[in-house]
């Protein structure tokens, strides 16, 4: 791939992490995305900052917990992973309780880094 073909792409995580696939996918997509070498990184909004909590227990709910997969990320040089603070102090969450290294900024700033972005998308 040519210098001027990276692109800088943010995923854009709203959803809890289990109940639907898009928290999944995100992550897949991610990976893939990576993989080609692309400019990634992450956000994490309203309850997609579950997505990131330590702990997650699926046996109960009989779908596979993939949050081990986010510690992947570092293998692809995916490390701009960026959480809301208003969507933390909300759900009582704080930087400690994510279960990979994240960068707390408030939705205006994560806004500022939206608009920086050659692609958005959003799950």
């Amino acid at each position: 791939m040519t210098e001027g073909a990276v692109k800088k792409i943010m995923y854009v995580n709203r959803k809890a992490p289990y109940g639907t696939i898009y928290a999944l996918e995100s992550l897949e997509v991610v990976l893939i995305g990576a993989a080609f070498d692309q400019d990634v990184s992450l956000a994490f909004m309203d309850d997609g900052v579950y997505q990131l909590k330590k702990g997650h227990q699926t046996k109960g709910i009989e779908v596979k917990n993939f949050q081990p997969t986010y510690r992947a990320l570092d293998d692809y040089d995916v490390n701009k992973l960026y959480v809301e603070k208003e969507a933390l102090e909300a759900r009582g969450l704080t930087q400690e309780d994510m279960c990979v290294p994240v960068e707390v900024l408030s939705a205006a700033e994560i806004g500022k880094l939206m608009e920086e972005q050659d692609v958005l998308l959003s799950f």
